[in-house]
């Protein structure tokens, strides 16, 4: 058998309702990986926060986080890091927003933020991976690789205008959801990352599957030779990638029931 890439999102995507891994997800990614086949998490998530996933499955997994501005082997490496420039993100600090809108900082190896946000931990509690309150003087721009505004869509909506305004292409904006504006160096993406990997496992985009359910996917979906949108995906998302398989709801597992199909597992 043709080795294959199977590549997929976390939140939305491959895990369930609690943003965990089910008992047939970790089951299913094993046997892929046992017969061959190379695995990928991409998420916009921290490196430090996608790990414990990886742990609990056992078996080697690389890692595109940050949106792409990272890509990690699956021994840790470091293949690939791509940082806003200082300058961009000092303006971004400094760019005036509602008070309800949280400033979030993605640095190599944590994440900032500008004031208190429990809420934000939910998501997180699987991995114990948390943000830290930063001191206004840690506010540098320094090895940065997501500049990330959570809030109320409205408001999240009017910082994309701004910025778009201001930088153009020199930044790369998208949404992992409509309260989450994310914002890294221009063209870095999940796509450019999977182009990376794919690169360094001498394997053609026809031989990838990828999975995925937000804007933040949508070049990486793209870029795949088997492209496949969950059912509760944001609405434009498979308007923006035609040629992707329509498969079912993230909390039904329908990645794991797909490739279990696809790859006719026992």
């Amino acid at each position: 058998m043709t080795p294959r890439l199977i590549v997929t999102d976390l939140d939305g995507t491959l895990l369930d309702a609690d943003h965990d891994l089910t008992a047939d997800t970790i089951a299913t990614l094993r046997k892929l990986s046992e017969q061959g086949h190379h695995l990928a998490f991409a998420s916009g998530r921290h490196f430090r926060d996608m790990l414990v996933f990886r742990e609990r499955l056992g078996v080697p997994v690389h890692v595109i986080s940050t949106n792409g501005a990272y890509l990690h082997d699956h021994d840790d490496g470091l293949v690939a890091a791509r940082h806003v420039d200082r300058e961009l993100v000092r303006d971004l600090i400094a760019l005036p927003r509602q008070a309800g809108v949280r400033l979030n900082l993605y640095h190599d190896d944590e994440w900032l933020i500008d004031a208190e946000a429990p809420h934000l931990l939910a998501l997180h509690a699987h991995t114990g991976f948390g943000y830290r309150v930063a001191e206004p003087d840690e506010l540098d721009g320094e090895r940065v690789g997501k500049v990330l505004y959570i809030g109320e869509p409205q408001h999240v909506a009017a910082l994309e205008t701004e910025i778009r305004r201001r930088h153009g292409e020199r930044l790369h904006l998208t949404y992992s959801m409509e309260t989450s504006l994310e914002i890294m160096a221009g063209g870095v993406n999940k796509g450019t990352a999977l182009a990376s990997l794919l690169d360094a496992l001498g394997l053609e985009a026809e031989a990838c599957l990828a999975f995925g359910d937000n804007l933040n996917d949508v070049e990486m979906l793209t870029l795949a030779g088997e492209a496949h949108v969950m059912a509760n995906a944001h609405p434009e998302l498979r308007g923006r990638v035609p040629k992707a398989r329509l498969i079912g709801h993230h909390t039904n597992g329908a990645v794991a029931k797909w490739l279990h199909e696809r790859f006719k597992l026992s």
